[in-house]
């Protein structure tokens, strides 16, 4: 791991970091005394998926999403079948510092520590934009607005996670008709309709969405949405034009193409491209 930039505060330690992948990740990350959350800028690498070590079976691994947090005191084995160059902004969230803003009593039931796995929230995407901007260019008080993005951070989080309700014991899709839906949603094409997902699962939209929704604690919709902007991530870090990766993905034009993904990440596919490039990806 190389560090590009950091900088250190009573709340958190925040970094910017890349890691050269030489073979598929297969290891276990550990945070005793704090949260780590991360922030992928690159696309992580094919299939990263993780396992928290202490609490599930060997053979559980949930989909590790373009943001991910680690609760303190917890274990996970992370593992991928693709390997990469990956920038990444890390923060290191010291929970005594943050017992202000964070609810440290929090349970963390399984449900909880299945959502920090993939955390679709925009708002602490661009919270950690802003926070690898001021690591990269420090201006005047650098430190105090770094604990102010940090405290920003935290209470998302907090937010985030005191909404995850723990999942009835029934109600939730098979586990076949899931792996259905995400081998669709891996074809690097138009996305979807909920009629065409539902036929796939052999239900009605309804039970699709209700179903879909107790099993993944978010509308499928809102799924098949960010899995788009995954994909569109990965085509904008090679030489595919926008305007191609625009007709591929099913938009109507490359301008439709740039609001939405614009709307979805805070910036412009130009601007993701860019951060590649700084990366040296």
């Amino acid at each position: 791991m190389k560090v590009d930039a950091e900088l250190s505060v009573p709340v958190a330690t925040a970094q910017v970091v890349r890691f050269d992948m030489k073979s598929p990740i297969d290891r276990t990350m550990q945070a005793p005394q704090s949260y780590w959350l991360d922030l992928c800028l690159t696309p992580r690498p094919h299939n990263a998926r993780g396992c928290y070590s202490d609490r599930w079976g060997p053979e559980r691994f949930e989909r590790l999403g373009n943001i991910f947090m680690l609760p303190a005191g917890e274990a996970l084995h992370a593992r991928s079948d693709g390997c990469s160059t990956q920038s990444s902004i890390l923060c290191h969230l010291n929970p005594e510092g943050l017992r202000e803003w964070f609810d440290d009593d929090l349970h963390w039931t399984d449900q909880r520590l299945k959502a920090c796995l993939d955390i679709p929230e925009s708002s602490i995407h661009s919270l950690m934009l802003r926070l690898a901007e001021e690591l990269r260019h420090p201006g005047f008080a650098s430190q105090t607005m770094v604990e102010l993005i940090v405290a920003q951070i935290a209470i998302e989080l907090s937010r985030y996670c005191v909404n995850i309700k723990e999942r009835a014991a029934s109600g939730g899709l098979s586990a076949w008709r899931l792996r259905l839906i995400e081998e669709r949603l891996q074809e690097v094409r138009e996305a979807p309709s909920l009629a065409e997902l539902a036929e796939l699962c052999g239900l009605s939209v309804r039970q699709l969405t209700r179903g879909f929704r107790t099993s993944r604690d978010c509308s499928i919709g809102d799924y098949v949405a960010n899995n788009r902007i995954e994909q569109a991530r990965r085509l904008l870090a090679t030489d595919t034009s926008v305007k191609a990766i625009a007709y591929t993905l099913g938009f109507a034009s490359p301008s439709s193409f740039c609001y939405a993904y614009r709307r979805a990440t805070g910036e412009s596919p130009g601007q993701y491209r860019e951060r590649l490039h700084r990366a040296g990806h």
